[in-house]
């Protein structure tokens, strides 16, 4: 009788208890509910419903009222500009990732042993501050062929004219109808023979009196000269007089002469028997020249076009070229997130090592590298992840006459839809097919990401 009346007075209290916990997480899940719904519905207009209304577009027409089933994606693997976009989406997916991978796990360790390791790392996340429309104008203007204007061809030219010589009349022509013939190669020679103990002049046109060298000397008193036996003399000059006046082919008192002007004398067989380079006057002389006729020639390298760098947005570089200045942008993001990695290694393990004998190219390699793995492999696949999407930099810096040699799935994808293909159906099968790469790479991230925090 006592055992049943202590039940019966302690059983409600447990029951209230129990009810009022299921109210309050009830209670709890709706308040969640309600606070995680505004994002849930923004999500849903921004992301879900986009690509669900892309998924139905991709089985229409152009115009988007007829049925037309899978010929988008049909077409899609048929259209070359689609297939070359795929080949250069492949290049960015296996060359970007790896070299911002491997740049930024190189710069991480050596930071490490920089005084200045903060101001560095700074130095290398300020393009992350850039945006990738103002970055794609940056590398437009650093690769523009023109050396006064892009940095790169001006470094380059620096460097070919410092080694080898450059040609100071690329302008220059020989006067028409006065003895000279100008050779398919660029080159010029006299029409007739001559024979030792004679003079032949070279008068040419098409050169700026501006940019006749300052060490230049008149012409005039070389080309009266005599020759001597066994020689041939002559000078090289600018057919022109200042101010007017003058005579065409003769060389007058105030015409300057050409120095720096290679000249050869060619024998009978066409073999090169004697060369000279003409003085600040414009004169030169071969001598020792054995009996015979001769031929005197200006050859092409006088006149050859100065050297003008590398067509770094050509056809066959604007892809390389638009990765480097992806590279340009990325390489602080990945040198961060691995410089993170690493300052949590067990200092212990490299201790250790080191007091075993390990130089630090073997504590690299074997330790530190293995221990960085997880955090390289989610940096890897962020960034192949982002490459799939890459689309500002491509568009801005790859000129119009190259877009199509430079195009990736997403500037294919805008081309087709909107920058003048305007077949929206297309566009949203390329879309869906951007859209089926990019879920194994998330999908291997987010399981990695879980795995970590369990």
């Amino acid at each position: 009788m006592t055992s049943t009346l202590v039940k019966a007075t302690v059983s409600p209290p447990s029951t209230g208890l129990a009810e009022r916990a299921r109210r309050s997480r009830r209670r709890a899940r709706l308040g969640a509910v309600l606070f995680v719904f505004p994002a849930l519905l923004l999500l849903g207009a921004l992301v879900v419903y986009p690509v669900l209304f892309s998924v139905g577009r991709s089985f229409f027409d152009a115009s988007g009222t007829r049925f037309v089933g899978a010929d988008n994606y049909t077409e899609m693997l048929r259209d070359p500009a689609t297939l070359k976009a795929v080949r250069n989406t492949v290049i960015w997916v296996v060359v970007a990732p790896a070299l911002l991978t491997g740049l930024g796990l190189v710069l991480a360790v050596l930071v490490e042993k920089v005084r200045w390791a903060t101001a560095f790392k700074l130095l290398l996340f300020m393009p992350m501050a850039v945006s990738f429309l103002a970055a794609g104008i940056i590398f437009r203007l650093a690769y523009d062929e023109d050396p006064s204007k892009g940095v790169l061809n001006a470094a380059v030219v620096s460097v070919h004219d410092a080694f080898k010589h450059t040609s100071a009349y690329p302008t220059a022509r020989a006067r028409d109808g006065h003895g000279l013939t100008a050779n398919p190669d660029g080159s010029y020679r006299t029409s007739g023979r001559v024979s030792p103990g004679t003079s032949v002049d070279f008068g040419m046109v098409g050169i700026a009196p501006a940019d006749i060298p300052g060490d230049a000397r008149p012409a005039y008193p070389a080309a009266h000269r005599t020759a001597a036996a066994g020689e041939v003399t002559g000078v090289v000059y600018l057919d022109f007089t200042p101010g007017g006046g003058g005579k065409q082919g003769e060389v007058d008192r105030k015409e300057d002469g050409l120095p720096g002007t290679r000249v050869e004398a060619v024998d009978a067989d066409g073999r090169t028997t004697a060369s000279a380079t003409t003085a600040a006057d414009g004169s030169y002389r071969f001598t020792g020249l054995k009996p015979g006729t001769y031929a005197v020639e200006l050859p092409a390298s006088n006149f050859a076009q100065p050297y003008k760098g590398v067509s770094w947005l050509g056809p066959a570089l604007v892809t390389p070229a638009i990765i480097g200045a992806y590279l340009w942008i990325w390489t602080g993001f990945a040198m961060v997130l691995i410089g993170a990695g690493l300052a949590a290694l067990p200092r212990d393990a490299l201790e250790a090592a080191r007091m075993d004998g390990a130089n630090e190219w073997q504590i690299f390699r074997r330790i530190t590298v293995p221990l960085l793995a997880p955090v390289l492999t989610v940096v890897f696949v962020t960034l192949v992840i982002n490459v799939m999407k890459v689309f500002d930099l491509v568009y801005i810096i790859a000129p119009g006459p190259v877009q199509e040699d430079a195009t990736v799935l997403a500037t294919q994808m805008w081309l087709v839809s909107f920058g003048g293909g305007n077949n929206q159906g297309l566009g949203s099968a390329l879309g869906v097919l951007l859209l089926l790469l990019v879920i194994p790479a998330m999908a291997f991230n987010v399981r990695r990401f879980r795995r970590s925090q369990r």
